[in-house]
């Protein structure tokens, strides 16, 4: 089984939001002008074989580009594929966390991210441990960006070292940080081999692209540590698969790498 575990389906506001405009610069796309049918993504997992995929709201403090609602009823357009992720806005604690038992609770969802970039502010800032608390007590893990920003928003916030604050002061917390968290990627190594409950995701990279620390970490003691993820519509599931035939990995790694880790972290049936 294949899970993807950082994907999009996203809404068109989310699509034309100005803050991809150097994501689209980077990839030679143009504005897109409609919505993307649910259909368009199950095809993309379906040309990689990826029977699941993590989609995830996007909230942030001056737009809501996916709502949780929405994400809702596209995992409901094809509930055996797709599963939810939700997001929340961190300046209304109270708010928040009651919409992140909405979303476990009542929409089903496995998850809570929330971007630091988006907000422009560290994890370790009091705003987001409200989120952290609540996703304790949901027994649900709290997903992040780490690593550099590809649209054009302060990167410090994604230093994977403001993690292992959160992992002392949460030990509980399952956490899984996306993107690798380039160019500090020994510093995201380092932090997940720490903490027991610190996982990384690699979304927003092709395999032939992962850097040598992380390559060489998934080989050995990262082996139910990282988990693949595509950033879809971004990167399609099967373009940030190639390169994995040359990581060298062992058919146990290689299984724990594409589904078996997500399977365990986000309680996924299979």
């Amino acid at each position: 089984m294949i899970i993807d575990a950082w994907a999009q389906h996203p809404t068109l506001r989310h699509a034309q939001d100005p803050i991809f405009d150097s994501l689209r610069r980077w990839n030679r796309e143009e504005v897109p002008t409609e919505e993307l049918p649910v259909a368009a993504t199950i095809s993309a997992m379906d040309a990689a074989g990826v029977e699941k995929a993590l989609i995830s709201a996007w909230v942030g403090p001056r737009s809501v580009m996916i709502s949780n609602d929405e994400v809702a009823g596209f995992v409901s357009e094809c509930p055996e594929r797709l599963v939810g992720i939700g997001s929340v806005d961190i300046s209304r604690p109270v708010q928040a966390v009651a919409e992140i038992r909405r979303c476990v609770g009542e929409l089903g969802f496995k998850g809570i991210r929330v971007l630091p970039w988006l907000w422009e502010l560290p994890p370790t800032d009091r705003l987001f441990y409200p989120v952290y608390a609540a996703c304790c007590d949901l027994g649900v893990p709290f997903c992040t960006q780490i690593g550099h920003t590809g649209p054009l928003m302060p990167s410090e916030v994604g230093r994977p070292i403001h993690l292992d604050r959160v992992a002392l002061d949460f030990p509980e917390l399952v956490i899984v940080a996306g993107h690798i968290g380039y160019p500090w990627t020994d510093e995201a190594v380092a932090v997940a081999t720490k903490h027991a409950n610190v996982h990384v995701d690699t979304s927003a990279w092709t395999a032939r692209r992962y850097p040598a620390p992380l390559v060489d970490w998934l080989r050995t003691n990262g082996a139910r540590k990282v988990l693949f993820g595509s950033n879809h519509p971004m990167i399609s599931p099967a373009k940030a698969l190639d390169g994995l035939d040359d990581l060298g990995l062992t058919p146990d790694t290689r299984a724990l790498f594409l589904g078996g880790n997500a399977k365990r972290v986000y309680g996924i049936d299979a």
